[in-house]
C-alpha cells in the first residue's frame, strides 16, 4: 500500500491572534489539538494502523497533553484514582518559564512519536510545530522550556501505557478460525488474518473489566429458512441489492473508514487510503470543539473523553467478537443464498458481532452530546483530503446513527450486531462520562 503524507506544513499561529515576544504568552486555541490528532491520523494511515491500535495510540497522546493542562489548571482534575492503575504523575521541580498549551501540544506529540511505529515523521511534524512558533514570536527559551516539561511527562504516560499488557499480544499463540458452522472465516480479496484477537487482554482505562457491558447473544446460526439467523441474512442480501438506494450508498461510502481496504487492478492488488473509525470521530472532536470555540482547557478534556471512550469501548467490543465469533454476512451468503453476491463494502478482518463501529460512534456521540450539546450542528469533512464528500449533521445521535447504519447497507453486518452495538457503545459513553469528568 502506498500513502503519502500531507507534504505543506501551515503556520500554526498569526500575528494577528498572537502578540509576539511579550512577557505573557496567550495560550494556544484549542484547534492545535486536532491539528496533532489529524498529524496522527495521517501517520496510521501511513502505517495501515488497525482501528482498536490506534484507539490507544490516541488515548495514551492524549492523556500526556491532558496531564499537562490538569497540572497547570485545577479546573480539571487529575487522573489519579479516575482511571484503572494511573499513576501519580510528578511535575518537574525544575521547570519554568514554559507555556502550559504548548507544553501539552508537545506532550502529545512526543508520546505520539515514541507509540506509532513510523514515530520519526510525528518528530518531523513537531520540530516544524516550534519552528513556526519561534517564527512567529515566541521566545526560544520559551519554546526549550515547554519541551522539556512535556518530555518529562510524556515518559510518564509511555510509562503507564506499557504495563496495559499490549506488549504481552505478540507472545500468545496465532489466532485460528474455528471452521465451524456459523462461525469467522477471512474474507476476499486478500483473507487476511483476524485482527486482534487478545485486544480484550488488556487493561481498560475506565472499564471493571472487558466484559462489563456485554450485549444480548447473537441471534442462533441457522440455515433453516423460518429462523432469525436467516431472516437477518435475507435483510442483508435484499438492502445490498435492489433495495439499495443511492443515498444508502454514498451513507456506506462515508462511514466505511475501513484501514484494511485493497482493489484488485489486473494481477495487483493496491491499497486504498482510508482512516480507521475511531481517527473519524478523533476528527469530528476536533471540528466540534473548533466550532464551538472551546478554550484549550476545555478543548483538551473533551478530546481526552472521547480517546479514552474509544479505547475503552473497543476492548468492550473486541470482547465479545471474539467470544462470539459469528460468521460474516458475505461469507454466510455465499454458502447459502447467492455465491455471487457481494457487499457494498469490503468486510473487515475479524468477526461481525457486534459491529464495532456502532459501538465506538455511539459511544463517542454520547460524550460529545454531554460536553457540546444535544442540537449540535456541524458538517463533517473530515475524509475530504480523501475525496469523501462532507456531510451535515443536526447532532452527534444522529452521526452515530447513520454510522451504524451504514454497515447493514454496506452489507457488511447483521441487524442485531448494529443495535446491540449501540446499546453497548451507550453504556460506555456513559460509564466513561461519569469515570473522567471533572464535575462528577
Amino acid at each position: 500500500m502506498k500513502t503519502f503524507l500531507t507534504t505543506g506544513f501551515c503556520l500554526l499561529f498569526s500575528l494577528a491572534v498572537f502578540t509576539a515576544c511579550n512577557d505573557t504568552h496567550p495560550q494556544l486555541p484549542g484547534s492545535e489539538i486536532g491539528r496533532v490528532t489529524k498529524e496522527m491520523s495521517a501517520i496510521m494511515i501511513h502505517d495501515v494502523t488497525n482501528p482498536p491500535l490506534a484507539s490507544r495510540f490516541f488515548a495514551y497522546a492524549c492523556l500526556a497533553g491532558y496531564e499537562v493542562v490538569s497540572e497547570n489548571d485545577h479546573s480539571l482534575k487529575r487522573m489519579h484514582g479516575r482511571l484503572n492503575g494511573y499513576p501519580v504523575i510528578v511535575k518537574p521541580g525544575y521547570c519554568s518559564g514554559y507555556d502550559p498549551s504548548m507544553s501539552a501540544v508537545l506532550a502529545m506529540m512526543e508520546t505520539a512519536g515514541k507509540l506509532q511505529p513510523s514515530g520519526k515523521l510525528m518528530h518531523d511534524y513537531e520540530q516544524r510545530f516550534m519552528d513556526s512558533c519561534e517564527q512567529t514570536g515566541f521566545r526560544r527559551k520559551l519554546i526549550d522550556s515547554s519541551l522539556s516539561y512535556a518530555t518529562f511527562i510524556s515518559k510518564q504516560i509511555l510509562a503507564y501505557a506499557k504495563k496495559d499488557r499490549y506488549n504481552r499480544i505478540s507472545n500468545y499463540t496465532r489466532y485460528t478460525p474455528l471452521k465451524k458452522p456459523g462461525s469467522w472465516d477471512p474474507t476476499p480479496p486478500v483473507y487476511m488474518a483476524a485482527v486482534e484477537p487478545y485486544f480484550n487482554t488488556i487493561r481498560p482505562f475506565t472499564l471493571d473489566s472487558a466484559s462489563q457491558f456485554l450485549p444480548q447473544a447473537p441471534a442462533p446460526f441457522s440455515i433453516g429458512k423460518n429462523s432469525l439467523f436467516y431472516r437477518y441474512m435475507l435483510l442483508v442480501y435484499k438492502a445490498g441489492g435492489a433495495e439499495l438506494t443511492d443515498e444508502h450508498k454514498e451513507i456506506a461510502g462515508f462511514w466505511d473508514c475501513n484501514p484494511f481496504a485493497v482493489q484488485n487492478n489486473g494481477h495487483m492488488l493496491i491499497g486504498l487510503k482510508k482512516i480507521s473509525p475511531g481517527a473519524h470521530w478523533m476528527g469530528i472532536t476536533a471540528i466540534a470543539c473548533r466550532q464551538a470555540n472551546v478554550p484549550f482547557t476545555k478543548a483538551m478534556q473533551i478530546t481526552t473523553s472521547v480517546a479514552i471512550g474509544l479505547m475503552d469501548s473497543f476492548i468492550c467490543c473486541w470482547d465479545d467478537k471474539y467470544k462470539t465469533n459469528r460468521i460474516r454476512p458475505e461469507t454466510a451468503i455465499h454458502k447459502y443464498i447467492d455465491p455471487n453476491w457481494k457487499p457494498l463494502l469490503q468486510t473487515p478482518p475479524f468477526p461481525e458481532y457486534i459491529s464495532g463501529h456502532s459501538v465506538i460512534s455511539t459511544t463517542s456521540a454520547v460524550i460529545l452530546t454531554y460536553f457540546l450539546g444535544d442540537k449540535f450542528h456541524y458538517t463533517d469533512n473530515v475524509e475530504i483530503a480523501y475525496g469523501i464528500r462532507p456531510r451535515t449533521f443536526s447532532s452527534f445521535r444522529q452521526a452515530a446513527n447513520e454510522a451504524a447504519m451504514s454497515r447493514f447497507w454496506g452489507g457488511i453486518h447483521f441487524k442485531d450486531a448494529i443495535e446491540e452495538g449501540q446499546l453497548q457503545g451507550d453504556q460506555v459513553g456513559q460509564w466513561v462520562i461519569k469515570k473522567t469528568d471533572s464535575s462528577q
